[in-house]
């Protein structure tokens, strides 16, 4: 049996999500990637068990401010989201809110449930360098309906594997519970043919645990 997912990877400018990408999908690093214009796609294929294969489609999204008109069209879709922020840089945690904010104004599951975000900080190699505290990034997953959150560090492959395989075991599960729900929709006669919701257009506001898998 095979499966497709989307997943979109949004946060700011320089945080790391086309190395992320890269890294993820080929093991690879380079320090000279170019800034993403608009999107880039990957393709990952993962053999999720003797039965079960997962394909991947990872949607890079640029993070420049000129680009977020657009976002809307690049959410479309999304079965689960990826947002990045530097432990380095205080400013790309706080954005992350406001990234967060923006998908969950603009696309919805199935179901009408908001997508559901993973929350990365990366460059967790540089300790001694980092501005912002495991505990300031607890608090705002739980209050702003993050899935989990995880640092990594994409330079030196720490947690990458462990994040990914987090959010696929949750999109699965939330595949099979859709799945069954919409066999009862069908055997009631209601709910034929849904498809996903995309929300009008709202104005973005500007303000910004451990995976147990």
């Amino acid at each position: 049996m095979e499966k497709l997912f989307k997943v979109i990877i949004i946060g700011d400018p320089t945080v790391g999500k086309t190395s992320f990408v890269q890294r993820y999908v080929n093991d690879s690093y380079r320090r000279d990637y170019k800034g993403t214009i608009g999107v880039d796609f990957a393709l990952k294929v993962v053999k999720w068990s003797d039965r079960e294969t997962v394909k991947l489609q990872l949607w890079d999204i640029a993070g420049q401010e000129r680009f977020t008109s657009m976002t809307r069209v690049y959410y479309k879709d999304a079965h689960a989201c990826i947002i990045m922020f530097d432990l380095l840089q205080k400013s790309t945690f706080n954005n992350a809110i406001k990234w967060k904010k923006d998908l969950d104004s603009k696309c919805t599951l199935p179901d009408g449930s908001n997508v559901p975000c993973l929350l990365l900080g990366n460059k967790c190699d540089l300790h001694q360098q980092r501005k912002v505290d495991q505990e300031e990034i607890e608090t705002m997953c739980k209050e702003n309906e993050f899935l989990d959150w995880k640092e990594i560090s994409v330079k030196e492959n720490i947690m990458i594997e462990e994040s990914m395989r987090c959010l696929l075991e949750d999109m699965l599960v939330r595949h099979v519970d859709f799945d069954h729900s919409m066999m009862q929709s069908q055997n009631t006669g209601d709910g034929a043919g849904r498809a996903f919701r995309i929300r009008p257009q709202e104005p973005v506001e500007e303000s910004g645990s451990k995976c147990p898998c």
